[in-house]
């Protein structure tokens, strides 16, 4: 058995493509549009590791998914934490659980999705504007 992918349902493809690939730094391995079934299919990877996919569904007939919490969050691990954050922030992400202790970060794509960002390797060393940051919202 091998693990291929994690599907998440968007409810805007661009913005989610944005997201995904421009503000996190994913990129899109392949693209699946199914005229019949009325929907696209794209998956994302990580650069440099195409083992973990995520499979981004977008329904081209509008539907209300609500916020899904039973699904979880998707985790990543980042060559550094505080980089990916700024760029996050600077792109307009809110940073729901700053990564105060130098190893961990909670965000949120636009359809809700909960994404964990994990430090490669030992945590940085605590710095600010993170240590002082509060949560906002809920991962």
């Amino acid at each position: 058995m091998k693990y291929l992918h994690t599907m998440v349902r968007v409810s805007d493809l661009d913005s989610s493509l944005d997201f995904y690939c421009k503000t996190l730094g994913l990129k899109e391995l392949r693209r699946y549009d199914s005229e019949q079934g009325r929907f696209t299919l794209v998956f994302l990877a990580a650069p440099g590791d195409e083992t973990a996919q995520v499979e981004l569904t977008y329904n081209w007939d509008p539907e209300d998914y609500g916020e899904g919490r039973n699904f979880g969050h998707l985790a990543y691990a980042v060559e550094d934490i505080y980089a990916l954050c700024q760029r996050l922030l600077d792109h307009g992400v809110t940073i729901n659980r700053p990564p105060r202790d130098g190893r961990m970060a909670f965000v949120r794509s636009p359809d809700n999705i909960s994404i964990e960002l994990l430090q490669q390797g030992e945590p940085l060393s605590p710095a600010e504007p993170w240590l002082s940051m509060e949560n906002l919202g809920h991962w």
